[in-house]
């Protein structure tokens, strides 16, 4: 059972690899009982472009990529850094694919399991203003971590918001600290029958003393 969550974030030329976007940033925080213990950064030079709206939304220039060291190589560091750790991402739809494709291209395995704090909060904090990153943050208070849409900022970010989301989780449900097993858990499980399955699970737990329950 792993207890460290790497948090992984991605800026990219665009939304999708699938239509020829490429990464050009990646920032990778590892979780521990709550707390970012190690972080992982770097630019990237995939030998893509990029536009002019990428450049104003992220600060991320053409001239900054090119400089960056190239893509394969920052993935085949980012792969050894985040080991055999499952990971996390705040829409974990868009960072898995990216994840995937630019280990794929460095001829890489992505044999990790994902899980997106954008479902997670959708079914923890359902009254929140809005389930983006930032709103999120303001909503709860998290601490400032750097300028949005950087990746090290966001995976910080993003790692914040599943402590946060582990420790209200605990609190009111008299759990352990929920790993990540029980956090992919969660996001596939409706919203009406959550607060049921998590108070049964917590019964079992105390019960059986371990977390060990067939997905709802």
């Amino acid at each position: 059972m792993h207890s460290t969550i790497a948090v992984i974030d991605f800026e990219t030329t665009g939304m999708s690899p699938a239509q020829g976007a490429r990464a050009t940033e990646i920032g990778i925080a590892l979780l521990e009982q709550g707390r970012v213990v190690d972080r992982f950064q770097s630019l990237m030079n995939a030998g893509a472009w990029v536009s002019p709206f990428i450049t104003e939304l992220t600060g991320i220039t053409n001239a900054m990529v090119r400089e960056a060291p190239p893509a394969a190589e920052v993935m085949r560091e980012a792969s050894r850094f985040v080991g055999q750790a499952p990971m996390v991402a705040h829409n974990a739809s868009f960072d898995s694919k990216f994840w995937q494709a630019e280990l794929a291209l460095a001829g890489l395995p992505a044999p990790q399991p994902f899980a997106c704090t954008v479902l997670l909060a959708r079914r923890i904090y359902p009254d929140a203003p809005g389930h983006s990153l930032g709103r999120l943050a303001r909503h709860l208070r998290l601490p400032d971590t750097g300028r949005a849409h950087r990746a090290l900022a966001d995976a910080e970010m993003a790692a914040a918001l599943l402590a946060r989301m582990q420790q209200d989780l605990s609190l009111r449900y008299g759990l352990p600290r929920p790993g990540h097993a029980l956090l992919a858990q969660l996001q596939r499980c409706s919203k009406t029958r959550l607060d049921g399955w998590l108070r049964q699970h917590a019964a079992q737990v105390q019960e059986a003393g371990q977390m060990q329950l067939p997905y709802p």
